[in-house]
């Protein structure tokens, strides 16, 4: 054993760098861990051709708590929030979005007595207290909010575009409604993609003193004396560590875990399931349809936006990028063949002729878009796990009971950090 760090953090996404840079500078020893050849894991953003490619669409909440740690962190980012506006589909048939006053006043899809069902249901929204939801579904909460089959219709949009969960039965109303009422409040398409942020945390990172390697997969970890963590990897190579920050997927560290020896105090990981869903990127030298850069559709889980209409998401200004999105419930087993034909479909109703303008394109038929779909209990269920294993800590999309998604991501790495130093001040003092 030739060096102990006080911090091992395993995966170098964007949870395991916002952790490294709120550790970095209290004169901890850190490493990170990661497999790929490249740091960023699902937000990374990947160059074709001239334009850039995030993996399927993302949004930063503008009034969430992912901003408020990175402008602590200072970080800077830059783009425009969408508008509200756009067409919902229903049965072949478009109809504006009532997620404006305008588009409420001129819809044809609502009746008169559900336009005042549907404006007293987003004024509720608004001052909705999540916290007190944690025992409902978002199915159960949306039907004690409204009678009405089409208010409904949309509350469970809203819930797949704030969250990408298409299972309202299994879901969480807490984290639902909370990721709801942020997302009203505004998102922003960041130019030239999320690569933006995680080349700054990852070079902020390094220049404070954050070692980060690459191509490091994680085998086996198991207890030393004096309570250190050794970490063996997939080469062989053992690598000691004080504390333990696990970012990656939580099936990854169950499958880690039950194969510890006889030493290791394992608490079984709750089996949570993964959000997942289909995402056609495509980049066009123009739009057939301008005006046409939002839609969702009322009866099929399936989303389409154009983001380069308020990002820099390509060197050539005249050219677009969008994508077309389909939301999988977890118990769904989709032929990929299907979803991408349904996905090109959708698209040409939105851009009639769009091949015709194609320069590139990509098909992801199975993202994971979130390591966890909240479900109820799921808070208590973390909060055993935190405390089975002393020095071992999580992060990520899964690992917060509030949220998921990038706010999710953000908040537990900030939170795991702020535990680390807090157990290092007590050692030290201790020592």
């Amino acid at each position: 054993m030739t060096h102990t760090w006080d911090v091992v953090i395993v995966g170098g996404g964007l949870a395991g760098l916002v952790a490294a840079n709120c550790l970095a500078g209290n004169g901890l020893s850190i490493l990170v861990l990661e497999k790929g050849a490249e740091v960023g894991g699902r937000a990374r953003t990947q160059r074709i051709g001239h334009q850039y490619f995030n993996l399927g669409p993302h949004a930063l909440p503008q009034k969430g708590k992912a901003v408020s740690i990175l402008e602590e962190l200072d970080i800077e980012f830059s783009g425009k929030p969408p508008k509200l506006g756009g067409q919902l589909m229903k049965e072949g048939l478009a109809y504006a979005a009532p997620f404006t006053l305008s588009g409420l006043a001129t819809t044809r899809l609502l009746q008169a007595r559900e336009r005042m069902e549907w404006a007293k249901v987003l004024l509720q929204i608004s001052s909705a207290d999540p916290g007190k939801l944690s025992h409902q579904t978002f199915e159960q909460w949306v039907r004690r909010m409204t009678g009405s089959a089409p208010v409904q219709s949309l509350l469970y949009l809203l819930g797949r575009l704030a969250t990408y969960c298409h299972a309202p039965d299994l879901a969480s109303a807490k984290v639902i409604v909370s990721h709801i009422k942020t997302v009203l409040s505004g998102v922003l398409y960041l130019d030239h993609g999320w690569q933006s942020l995680i080349d700054q945390l990852h070079n902020r990172a390094v220049i404070s003193g954050v070692q980060v390697q690459s191509q490091k997969c994680f085998k086996q970890m198991n207890t030393e004396q004096h309570g250190l963590f050794k970490v063996i990897l997939s080469d062989d190579e053992k690598v000691w560590g004080r504390n333990v920050l696990w970012t990656g997927a939580p099936l990854e560290l169950s499958r880690v875990l039950a194969e510890q020896p006889a030493n290791f105090p394992v608490d079984p990981l709750p089996a949570f399931v993964p959000v997942k869903g289909a995402s056609l990127d495509v980049a066009l030298s123009r739009l057939p349809n301008p005006k046409q850069l939002f839609s969702m559709s009322l009866t099929e889980p399936v989303y389409f936006s154009v983001h380069s209409n308020y990002a820099r998401l390509s060197d050539d200004v005249s050219s677009a990028v969008l994508h077309v999105l389909r939301y999988y419930h977890p118990e769904e087993h989709p032929d990929p063949k299907r979803i991408r034909t349904e996905l090109e479909q959708f698209l040409e109703q939105m851009q009639p002729g769009w091949r015709n303008y194609e320069l590139n394109s990509r098909f992801l038929p199975q993202i994971a878009v979130n390591q966890r779909l909240p479900q109820i209990g799921d808070e208590q269920r973390l909060a055993r796990f935190k405390k089975s294993i002393p020095g071992l800590y999580i992060a990520g999309d899964w690992a917060s009971p509030d949220f998921m998604l990038a706010e999710g991501a953000l908040t537990s790495a900030k939170q795991a950090a702020e535990d680390i130093m807090a157990k290092e001040k007590r050692r030290y003092h201790a020592d």
